[in-house]
């Protein structure tokens, strides 16, 4: 089964995400000078505050008191205050979960952080506005940072495919299957974090500890739903009933975009990196893929994925290049012939042999293995 290192062990020396690395910090040092605290509520930490020198730091999206706030600022410390209109955190220390998206489901998926984001984004990119763009900005350097930390030393697969793949098909149990074979040999699993060969992908991952029965009650059970339209709302809560029945899922990661906002995340990856920029989402997913991409049969947005994944494979920019598996024979030679441009790339270069081309996808886990030699 997939494992993911610990988040707290493996980020900035000089970063605080939580109230323990705070205390831990004040205690042992007696100084927060030097140190970044992010989006860490310290209403309750005056005291501390008070007493402990902050030449320095930087404070990012942190309550406290303005007695508090007036003496760090006093020290040298740099402020940015909580922004508690917002949809959103733009200073958040970790990456999202379902339950964080999807709060207030009960009420519709409009009422959700997810779908309020989204709208704000469709708003404030209409006004063009420039503190708009920074927030943006300022949120997706925060949740790169944050998925980092997260995927540090971790072995990390993709499976990009597309959104139009419906629950109840054979396509989607395949894609299912994949994602849990990936994830029981100790990789993990990474997709764009959508509907469709996403989603499947990331369900295969959440069940790598169960068995095929397990596997069939969840697909029976999301079938009753079958895809995000009409209703976003009864796709994601058939999701949330598969998830209360089997609470034990495996981890994975869905790295998705409110460009794409229309499409909503999937519940069963259990670490959401969301973007507000899709280019910066693209390159960050497949650059974090470093035991390669599995590409299922998809339209435009995956062609974009296979060759955004093959250019610097070409190069070797980001070192040796890394497996890349398309499945379905016929959809890449035929319906888009994507297959015999990239072998041409290949060709004679290191990358021709990290590339294969699988006809089923039950075949995809084992020509993964041969590539990654």
């Amino acid at each position: 089964m997939q494992t993911m290192p610990a988040h707290a062990a493996h980020h900035d020396d000089h970063e605080i995400e939580t109230l323990e690395e705070f205390d831990a910090v004040v205690s042992a040092r007696g100084s927060l000078a030097g140190f970044r605290v992010q989006a860490v509520d310290l209403t309750d930490r005056t005291r501390e505050l008070l007493t402990t020198g902050a030449a320095g730091a930087v404070f990012l999206g942190c309550p406290m008191r303005e007695d508090a706030a007036a003496k760090v600022r006093a020290e040298g410390a740099l402020v940015f205050p909580p922004l508690p209109d917002l949809p959103f955190d733009p200073y958040r220390g970790h990456v999202y979960t379902p339950d964080e998206l999807f709060a207030s489901l009960a009420d519709g998926y409009e009422a959700t952080p997810d779908a309020r984001a989204y709208a704000w984004l469709q708003h404030t990119k209409a006004d063009r506005d420039v503190y708009a763009s920074t927030l943006r900005a300022l949120h997706d350097d925060a949740v790169s940072d944050a998925l980092d930390e997260l995927l540090s030393g971790a072995r990390v697969v993709g499976v990009m495919g597309g959104h139009a793949m419906r629950r109840g098909t054979t396509e989607y149990e395949g894609a299912a299957r994949l994602g849990r074979e990936l994830a029981r040999t100790g990789l993990t699993v990474a997709t764009g974090g959508g509907p469709g060969a996403m989603e499947a992908a990331n369900l295969g991952a959440y069940l790598a500890p169960y068995g095929d029965e397990e596997l069939r009650d969840a697909l029976r059970l999301l079938a009753k739903a079958p895809g995000f339209t009409p209703s976003v709302t009864d796709w994601a809560a058939a999701a949330f009933e598969v998830r209360e029945r089997l609470p034990r899922g495996g981890r994975s990661v869905g790295i998705p975009t409110w460009f794409y906002g229309h499409e909503p995340p999937n519940p069963f990856a259990s670490h959401i990196a969301k973007y507000f920029s899709n280019a910066t989402r693209e390159d960050g997913l497949l650059a974090r893929c470093t035991a390669g991409v599995v590409f299922l049969p998809g339209a435009a947005g995956t062609v974009q994925e296979v060759f955004d994944n093959a250019t610097p494979n070409y190069y070797e920019s980001r070192g040796e290049p890394t497996p890349m598996v398309l499945v379905n024979r016929a959809h890449w030679t035929e319906r888009l012939p994507v297959w015999p441009l990239l072998q041409s790339l290949a060709r004679e270069r290191p990358m021709e042999a990290r590339i294969a081309l699988v006809d089923r996808i039950e075949e995809a886990p084992e020509a993964l293995k041969r590539l990654l030699g």
